[in-house]
């Protein structure tokens, strides 16, 4: 038995305003079918046994630590810069005053 007859699919175009002729109707309401059945065989193989996952493989941090390190002093940092100000980088504004 189809989960979405062609009646639904013609409902749904209404709905959504589209204009579908009679044989789109009916290849939209085979192909709405078999995704319906996809999404049902899903949630069949989900089980409450089986803990959620975000990955299917275990993840590790690849960064390295955060650790201070000498690095260039702010004068040299900015002495390429068109413009600086209080040892930063002056740039355009880009945003209004509410930010």
């Amino acid at each position: 038995m189809s989960a979405i007859t062609r009646d639904e699919v013609a409902h749904l175009a209404r709905l959504s305003r589209l204009a579908l002729g009679d044989d789109e109707l009916d290849h939209l309401a085979g192909q709405l079918d078999q995704i319906i059945s996809a999404v049902s065989r899903v949630q069949e193989v989900a089980a409450e046994d089986i803990p959620p996952t975000s990955h299917a493989l275990p993840l590790t941090n690849v960064y390295r630590a955060d650790e201070v390190r000498p690095s260039l002093p702010p004068e040299q940092a900015l002495a390429g810069a068109p413009a600086a100000e209080e040892q930063r980088f002056r740039v355009p504004r880009i945003l209004g005053e509410e930010a």
